[in-house]
């Protein structure tokens, strides 16, 4: 963890078992300035005076080549290029997008009245754009890949912004054929924290809001820095569980997923962190239990809300010390009003906030003002 797939997000929200407070301010100016990618390496701008050349380098996993798109400002002429390349008008008005994750890149600097229409909105949390939906200005869409078509293109938006997990676009292509210019964010391939949330400098380039991004994201580097920092210093980390199992294997990142990074910086000790793969790992009850029985933590159990559902599901996970000294965390302690996870669609864009939880539950002390944000302890 985006038509909204809601079974990718379960399948996210197994990465993000995973896992995966003060807001950054916003700023209502805009410019013209290149953006500087810091973190970021799944899109790069090139600027050709008024007109951005905008590729998304790596649009799924594997992918060989890139998609480029062309950002004409409104009445430019547009320059020579070739089929390949997607021109869209600047800047936009009106959108849909497909996944929630893209939601706050809107909210955070301040286009969320462009949002038209989305695929199942009950899985929206954000409260300002909950509020343009009870009042009937978001179209519900239908259900991730059975989006009703006829009724997208009757909304007419400038763009549909959305995910591919493979180089058959599938539905999307059935969009593009409508004349709807359709972008790829691959924001979910970034493995660093921070390039996850430099995304929003990506969706800002269709706006002309490249500063308000700007702002955005130093604030949240900031205090992810400044967080970081602290752990710095810590010499005692506790060892750390994460994933349930899922139908015959237990799930869980492996030592270069964008979680273990997480992890990492919060000055834990990931059982599995020496593991090179950056997806997850499948592995066997009794391994996980083998290695992880005294573990001091266990962060990221799934959809679970209380150490009695654990149980019931399987007993066995009641042998694990984090489980005894309920020392078990989830990360969806947030929902939205219609049920949807406010992680899994704030997450990418606020590693902040998720770091400063994990630094809350592993080192308490180092953040004494700091209440538990996505994540809770269950009882």
């Amino acid at each position: 963890m985006k038509f909204y797939n809601h079974s990718f997000h379960s399948l996210l929200s197994v990465a993000l078992l995973i896992f995966v407070a003060c807001e950054p301010k916003k700023t209502s100016t805009s410019n013209e300035a290149q953006p500087e990618l810091k973190y970021a390496t799944g899109f790069s701008v090139v600027r050709e005076g008024s007109i951005k050349r905008v590729t998304v380098n790596f649009p799924y996993p594997g992918a060989t080549e890139g998609y480029e798109y062309l950002l004409v400002p409104e009445g430019e002429p547009i320059p020579e290029h070739d089929d390949k390349t997607q021109v869209i008008k600047t800047p936009l008005q009106t959108i849909v997008c497909t996944s929630t994750t893209h939601i706050p890149l809107l909210d955070y600097i301040n286009e969320t009245n462009a949002l038209i229409g989305f695929p199942t909105t009950d899985y929206v949390s954000s409260e300002s754009m909950r509020k343009r939906i009870d009042a009937g200005q978001v179209t519900d869409l239908g259900f991730d890949k059975g989006m009703n078509l006829e009724l997208l293109f009757s909304l007419k938006p400038e763009l549909v912004m959305s995910y591919t997990m493979t180089s058959d676009l599938g539905q999307l292509k059935k969009i593009k054929e409508l004349g709807i210019p359709v972008v790829i964010n691959a924001e979910y391939l970034e493995r660093h924290p921070l390039g996850r949330a430099e995304w929003i400098k990506f969706m800002a380039l269709f706006f002309n809001k490249e500063k308000e991004a700007d702002s955005v994201f130093n604030e949240i580097e900031k205090e992810y820095l400044a967080v970081q920092n602290l752990v710095n210093k810590v010499t005692q980390k506790p060892t750390v569980l994460s994933g349930i199992v899922y139908g015959d294997a237990w799930f869980m990142p492996a030592g270069k997923n964008y979680a273990a990074h997480l992890l990492q910086d919060a000055g834990t000790s990931y059982l599995w962190k020496d593991t090179n793969s950056n997806g997850f790992l499948e592995l066997s009850f009794e391994s996980v239990f083998e290695k992880a029985k005294e573990a001091d933590l266990w962060i990221g159990v799934g959809s679970f809300n209380s150490l009695s559902e654990i149980e019931a599901t399987e007993s066995r996970y009641t042998m694990f010390k984090p489980f005894r000294d309920k020392q078990v965390y989830t990360y969806n302690a947030r929902k939205g009003a219609k049920g949807g996870s406010e992680f899994l669609e704030l997450g990418y864009l606020r590693p902040d906030l998720i770091l400063k939880d994990l630094v809350k539950i592993a080192h308490p002390d180092l953040l004494p003002d700091h209440t538990l944000f996505f994540h809770k302890r269950l009882e």
